[in-house]
């Protein structure tokens, strides 16, 4: 489906909606939603058989797989939408996204959250630390907080890469800096669980590590999980199951649902 997003552009995403009438809403209340990002940046969200979509929607969320601007599968001028826009385009979308499924009734605009991994987990993290935000927290997979670290630890076969998605670095640092979500604590205020390799050498743990501590001496209720011997993007089937049982754990700690016993999932743990 289409909506509107900022300078009158349209953006994409894929909507699914809650799917188990077991965890259904009370009579005249919405549903909460997830709102997607994938990585990349100029991937793209598939309409295709995912479990983990069907995880979230059998437990009674809404799930928004957004398309933001650099996506793939619209053409050229809208991948080229994001040269030297990343840490905007793609945050004006998410952010319109949310409101969008808001305004067609799609969910609770108390229970709305962002997800993403890599290249989304930064977006996630840009979408968050706005004062304005419409989400109410978000799920950070291995993402980016630092972009002018990143730009110095990058491997080599990703070297330059964010010239073209931000600017050319290091005559453009004062830019790298102003978009890093790191440096953009002060305006953080949601609750943000955060998921990392320990063995991941494309964003490393450190990027993780350096915006947990930040918010956490801010007092934002943040939940850190590392897994031993995963790299960028979780392969092993318990990390797998364990970061999705995780981030429930987190968002009915949030919202202050209760989660079924017979899940026997453990809470996780914000501090």
């Amino acid at each position: 489906m289409d909506f509107p997003s900022a300078a009158g552009r349209t953006a994409h995403a894929l909507l699914y909606r809650p799917a188990n009438p077991e965890h259904a809403p009370p009579a005249g209340a919405l549903p909460p939603l997830l709102v997607e990002l994938h990585g990349g940046p100029t991937d793209a969200a598939c309409p295709a058989l995912d479990l983990e979509v069907q995880y979230w929607t059998s437990r009674g969320f809404g799930f928004l797989d957004l398309n933001y601007a650099g996506s793939t599968g619209y053409g050229r001028a809208y991948r080229e939408l994001l040269r030297g826009n990343w840490g905007v385009a793609d945050v004006q979308d998410a952010v319109a996204a949310a409101r969008w499924a808001v305004a067609q009734g799609y969910a609770d605009p108390a229970r709305v959250c962002i997800r993403g991994g890599s290249a989304g987990g930064f977006t996630a993290l840009c979408a968050l630390a706005r004062s304005d935000t419409p989400f109410a927290a978000g799920a950070d997979y291995y993402g980016v907080a630092d972009l002018e670290a990143l730009a110095a630890d990058s491997l080599k076969f990703e070297s330059r890469y964010m010239d073209g998605l931000v600017a050319p670095y290091p005559q453009r640092r004062d830019l790298y800096r102003e978009r890093s979500p790191v440096e953009q604590v002060d305006e953080f205020s949601r609750p943000l669980i955060v998921f990392q390799g320990l063995q991941d050498d494309v964003v490393p743990p450190n990027q993780a590590t350096m915006m947990v501590e930040a918010l956490r001496a801010k007092g934002v209720p943040v939940a850190y999980v590392a897994f031993e011997g995963e790299q960028h993007g979780f392969r092993r089937a318990e990390t797998i199951r364990r970061a999705l049982d995780s981030e429930l754990s987190f968002y009915a700690q949030i919202f202050g649902f209760e989660l079924p016993p017979e899940e026997g999932i453990e809470p996780v743990a914000i501090s």
